[in-house]
Order: C-alpha cells, then sequence, then structure tokens
C-alpha cells in the first residue's frame, strides 16, 4: 500500500477540471480513468469562482456529484483548497488584493495567483473556502489527500504594497527584537542607511543604486515565510476538521524563490510537479537532480509526483513533446528516485484557455490517438509495481543545500555576476550521475554523520556552527569536498572575519587571497588538464596538499585543488569552476571515502535501487536510442521474467529487477585511506 494514502499501490491519475466540460462528459471521463488504471484525481485546483460565485453564495451541488461519481468508479481524490486563484467578484470589491511590483505597478486579474501573500482579505476568504471544503468533503469516502493550493510562488513571490510593508516590519521585529539589532545585522553604517524605528523600513523597491544586500536577503526569507504562513493557515484548518487525512502542496523542483526545507516541515509528504524538456538531451540528468531533492526533503520517505506532462507543454517557445516510450521511462524514473506514485497535468485536454495546447492524458483525439495509448499501457505497468511502495533509497553520498546561500550567492555587486548556484551545481551533480552515484540533499544543519561523502558544491554563506559540525565530521572519519567561493559570509552576509573561506580555513587547511573571476567565453588550463570556467581563486595552503594547480593564466604554478588531513578524515577544496573535469576530483574523493555506484550499468543506463522490508528493487533505465544489455538478476517486475545475469534494454526501455533482501554485513566504519 502506498505511504502517501490509503489508496493501493503506487498512485496514477492526474488533475482533472470537470468546471471545463458539461456533465454529460463527466460519466465518459470516468469510466475511461477506470480503463486507464487512474487510481487518484486531483480536483478542484480552479474551482473558486464555481464554487462561491458571490461573497455569500455557494454552490457544490456539482461537487458533490462529481465526487460521488469519482468514488463510484474506484477512484480516490486529490481535493484541492481552491485557493489558489481569487474569484473576479473578490478582488473587483477589494482591489488590494491584487499584487503590487517593485515599480509600484498593480497586476490585474486575468490569469492566475493574482494576490498579495500579506493581505488579509484574501486570507480570510481563502480560510473561508477551505474550511467549507473540509466541513463539507472531509467524510467523503473518496478523500484520500487534501490538496492545499497550487504552485506556490510560480507567479507572484513578492508583493510590495504598503500591507507588504507592514507585514515585513513585523517579520523583522520578530527577527532582530531592537532596531539596533537590525541596524548591525544590516550593516546600515554603511552610505548612511542606519534607521532611527522601524516605521522608516520600506520593502526593496526600485532605489537608484544597489539596494543594501542583507536587506534583500531578508527580503527572500520573508517572501517565502509569508507565503508558507498562508499555506500553514490552511494546512491548520485542514488539520483540525480532518487529522486523519494526509494533506500536501505540490513543490516546483529546486525552485531559488521558496525555502523548502522550512516548507517540507509542514507536509505530510512531499510532491512536486515536474517538467522535463524533452529537446533537451541532458534533461533526464537534471530531473533526477530534482527528484532526489524531492526525496530528500522529509529524510527519503516516499514522495508523490503531483505533475508532469504527459507529452508536449503549452509555454516553452517552442514546445517539443515527448517520443514513443519517453513519457513511460521518465516516469519510472520518478519512482526509481522514491516516488510512490506518478500523477499528470492534466487528464483531459483543455478545448480553451493558456493551457489548450497542453498534452493530457486524455489528448483533444482521444481515445484513437497515439497519448491515450501510452496512458493506458502505463497505467497497466504501474500496477504490476505495486510493491515498490513504501521502499526507499539510501545513499551514502550526501549534496549541501542552503536556500540562505543560494539566496546570498546570487545578489549583486559580486565579483562575478556568473555563479550562479544551479551552474555550479549540475557539473557536479551529471558525474556522480554518470557513474551511478545516488545523493541525497541535506541542509548545512543536518547532523552527515549517515554519509561516507559529503558534498559542497557552494557554501557561500555558512553559519559558523554549521562550518563546525562539518569540521566534527571529518575529524570523525568523514569526507568532505568543496567548492570555490565558499565560506565568505555569514549568516547576515557580512564577510567573515580573515576572508574565505571564514570558519573553514582549519578544516580545508588554506587560505584565500584574491577571488580572481574567468571572463566569459576564457578557459584556464590546469596542471592535470583539466579546465575552468567563470571562477579562479589564489590560495594559500596552510596544511592542505596541492593536487592540481593552474597552468595557464595568471594563476599559473599557484594551487587550484587541495586535499586536507583532517583527524581520521579529509577535506578536499577546489578553487574553481571544472565544468567538464570536477568528476575526476569526485573521483579521488569519492573513492578514499569507499564509495562506488549502487550497480553496474553499461553508460546512458541510469541504475537505482529501491530497498523495503523483503525485497530490493534495481530500476535499470535506458536513456539512449540504442539496444543496451545491463547486468541484472532477478525478476523484472514489468514483464515478468526471470533474469539470470543480464537483461536487455530497448531503447528508451526499462528493467525493475526484484530480489530478495538478503541482511547485510555490519557497516564497517569509515576510514581514512591516503590519497591515490
Amino acid at each position: 500500500m502506498s505511504r502517501l494514502t490509503r489508496v493501493e499501490g503506487l498512485l496514477y491519475g492526474g488533475d482533472y477540471n470537470p468546471e471545463q466540460w458539461p456533465e454529460e462528459v463527466w460519466q465518459e471521463d470516468a469510466a475511461l480513468m477506470r480503463e486507464a488504471g487512474v487510481s487518484l484525481a486531483t480536483v478542484g485546483v480552479f474551482s473558486w469562482a464555481r464554487l462561491q460565485p458571490g461573497p455569500d453564495t455557494w454552490d457544490f451541488g456539482w461537487f458533490d456529484r462529481l465526487l460521488d461519481l469519482l468514488h463510484a468508479h474506484g477512484i480516490a481524490v486529490d481535493l484541492a483548497t481552491a485557493t489558489a486563484s481569487p474569484p473576479a467578484w473578490l478582488v473587483r470589491a477589494h482591489p488590494d488584493v491584487l499584487p503590487v511590483t517593485a515599480d509600484g505597478v498593480r497586476l490585474e486579474f486575468g490569469s492566475r495567483q493574482h494576490y498579495c501573500p500579506s493581505s488579509p482579505v484574501y486570507r480570510d476568504a481563502a480560510l473561508t473556502l477551505t474550511r467549507k471544503l473540509a466541513e463539507r468533503y472531509g467524510d467523503h469516502p473518496a478523500l484520500a489527500l487534501w490538496h492545499v493550493h497550487n504552485e506556490y510562488g510560480d507567479h507572484v513571490t513578492e508583493c510590495f504594497c504598503p500591507r507588504s510593508a507592514d507585514h515585513f516590519r513585523a517579520w523583522l521585529r520578530a527577527r532582530y527584537g531592537t532596531v539596533d539589532g537590525l541596524n548591525h545585522a544590516w550593516g546600515t553604517g554603511f552610505w548612511s542607511q542606519r534607521y532611527g524605528t522601524y516605521d522608516e523600513i520600506e520593502p526593496p523597491r526600485t532605489a537608484p543604486g544597489p539596494v543594501n544586500p542583507t536587506q534583500l536577503l531578508d527580503w527572500r526569507r520573508f517572501c517565502s515565510d509569508a507565503l508558507l504562513g498562508l499555506h500553514r493557515a490552511e494546512r491548520a484548518v485542514l488539520a483540525e476538521i480532518t487529522p486523519d487525512v494526509p494533506a500536501t502542496t505540490n513543490f516546483m523542483s529546486m525552485f531559488k524563490p521558496l525555502d523548502y526545507w522550512k516548507w517540507a516541515a509542514h507536509e505530510d509528504f512531499v510532491s512536486d510537479d515536474a517538467y522535463p524538456d524533452p529537446a533537451d538531451p541532458e534533461a533526464h540528468v537534471t530531473a533526477s537532480l530534482n527528484y532526489d531533492l524531492m526525496r530528500s526533503l522529509k529524510q527519503g520517505t516516499p514522495w508523490l509526483l503531483m505533475e508532469q506532462a504527459p507529452s508536449a507543454v503549452s509555454w516553452r517557445p517552442v514546445n517539443v513533446p515527448k517520443k514513443p516510450g519517453l513519457q513511460r521511462l521518465w516516469s519510472l524514473q520518478a519512482v526509481a528516485r522514491g516516488a510512490d506514485g506518478v500523477l499528470y497535468f492534466q487528464w483531459r485536454a483543455s478545448r480553451a484557455g493558456a493551457e489548450k495546447y497542453h498534452s493530457a492524458l486524455l489528448p483533444h483525439g482521444g481515445t484513437a490517438s497515439r497519448g491515450w495509448r501510452e496512458t493506458v499501457r502505463f497505467g497497466a505497468e504501474l500496477a504490476r509495481l505495486a510493491e515498490v511502495a513504501g521502499s526507499r533509497v539510501t545513499p551514502d553520498v550526501a549534496i549541501v543545500l542552503d536556500w540562505d546561500a543560494w539566496w546570498a550567492l546570487e545578489a549583486d555587486d559580486h565579483p562575478s555576476a556568473r555563479m550562479r548556484w544551479p551552474e555550479l551545481l549540475r557539473p557536479w551533480y551529471a558525474a556522480l550521475h554518470a557513474r551511478g552515484i545516488t545523493i541525497d540533499f541535506v541542509p548545512p544543519h543536518a547532523d552527515p554523520t549517515r554519509y561516507r561523502a559529503v558534498l559542497a558544491p557552494n557554501l557561500h554563506l555558512l553559519r559558523t556552527a554549521d562550518a563546525a559540525r562539518l569540521m566534527s565530521y571529518v575529524r570523525d572519519g568523514g569526507h568532505l569536498v568543496c567548492g570555490p567561493f565558499s565560506g565568505v559570509v555569514d549568516e547576515h552576509d557580512h564577510i567573515h572575519d580573515g576572508g574565505a573561506p571564514g570558519p573553514l580555513a582549519d578544516l580545508l587547511g588554506l587560505r584565500v587571497d584574491e577571488f580572481w573571476p574567468v571572463p566569459d567565453g576564457d578557459r584556464v588550463r590546469l596542471a592535470s588538464g583539466a579546465e575552468a570556467t567563470l571562477w579562479t581563486e589564489w590560495i594559500e595552503p596552510t596544511t592542505a596538499a596541492v593536487h592540481d594547480s593552474y597552468a595557464t593564466g595568471p594563476l599559473a604554478g599557484q594551487p587550484a585543488v587541495t586535499r586536507n588531513q583532517a583527524g581520521e578524515g579529509a577535506a578536499w577544496y577546489l578553487s574553481c569552476h571544472l565544468p567538464d573535469a570536477v568528476g575526476d576530483v569526485l573521483d579521488r574523493a569519492l573513492a578514499d571515502a569507499g564509495v562506488t555506484a549502487c550497480a553496474p550499468a553499461p553508460a546512458g543506463v541510469e541504475a537505482v535501487v529501491r530497498t523495503g522490508p523483503t525485497a530490493s528493487y534495481l530500476f535499470l533505465l535506458n536513456h539512449t536510442d540504442t539496444p543496451k544489455d545491463a547486468p541484472a538478476t532477478g525478476t523484472d517486475l514489468l514483464t515478468g521474467t526471470a533474469l539470470h545475469g543480464s537483461v536487455r534494454l530497448a531503447p528508451l526501455g526499462a528493467a525493475v529487477v526484484r530480489t530478495p533482501v538478503v541482511p547485510a554485513p555490519l557497516r564497517t566504519p569509515r576510514t581514512p585511506r591516503s590519497p591515490a
């Protein structure tokens, strides 16, 4: 049984928007859902205007009939609170609900998410609607899950209206207490920015020049918290009335505006909307990265792929469809990386509106289409994987991700505007993916001791307590690999005493003398033959051993990559961005740590293992257009075939190989190894 809801097996289905269709179509939809093997339908996401046609008018009759119909066909419901798109009557009666940009422009009605996160009018109306839904449908037999709001922050992450300014000031008071505390944190001695009272503070609206960087950092924290406050308020209503019904809200993969570590603490389980681009040959690597994050946000518990496209989307400049087999392969990839279900946007393709060209499980062409055949075929296959539900992925390697560090890294007026967290992260992750090494993401305050190796592609903002935790981890036998421009500032975005790498200096065994960004288009060669782009640093080792040096450019002869023995473990430092060769450094560091791939697989085949109480499940996913032979012994759950040593994977093919769990020997302690 799925650990997410009481629905058996892995969840399958998607968004259903019946308000777009006459009721006579609903019967057909319910019957076709059953034919396709749909077990869960998300309903009500954009139903506010239909459910509440006026401030004191409610219309639940049609929704009653919808839920009764789905239940009669054996389809469970993921019931949305419908608060993502306020109705016209609300914003016309209260125009200050509409959000205001940093330039003072009030955004209009006619799209979605047209509300100020700090608006008490919006909040009260949203909570009234949530309560009405919970009271009416809390005991409905179709209800399996609450879907709070929808894609928080997708269109509006901030508002600069007077109400938001008041909210921001209240948030700052709670954070700093006295205005003197704020002045210290914001460094307001610079440019005569000192404040005498909180009433003098405004949001960081458009200004004549650079805005205080700590103010901007706090603004990003506040905006994430403001939206989280709305979510928590709705969640509290649901928990009060339906305490036994799980609730989630759909995240949007690695999304910069919202600190998902904080958000995930308020989810019963994590769900994600993911839209890899079929035109991108490396899209599956980015998707894998995002799925590892979703699994990690609640310490490895199963998660739900809430939305994906069956084929093409409608919002890219060029919307390439998924070729035959790709929808199946990418859906299995989500399951491989810990999802206990795959849902889609949407069930039936819309005939009107901004998403009418977006693909659907039931396309415009109906049941005669290729898309429909794939919908039915994959529903049957997913049913064969029911026993996988609840099993887990347990990596030996972690990557540190901190939203504060991400926000601080990408602030203005830095040595290089090209240093962006996703661009720094991707080469590291791609190298691990190519080597078949699965990872977890962890926040900097997490206990890292269960991992053999911890990787930090960038920790620009680093608290001293988090640095001390890493020091203890390495001294006790852990292995750390740290990327450039790390340990530079503290939680207030103030430069650490002594400069970079700040509180990591003793652990890494070096000091950074000067940042040396690389101009666009230039490449700096290292002695090993690797080439650096974006960034280099002049570093001065104290106790670290040099493992690679710069061979060209102004830093020729200077150290580039170092390793420092610290206690029983070791800490590596890359002072440069190595987009094509970071894997060579990771190979040496991970060999030090005793890390190996979860399973052997040929190039282009992704191998991931999920483990349950009685069996393990090896997912083999062929991301190439050629057949591949992969080592495998066990039973392929997709075909029922017994495998004795290998399996032939068709182009874009897959296997899910079940083997009984053998009790593992006690894990050997981490022991330091001398570098190769």
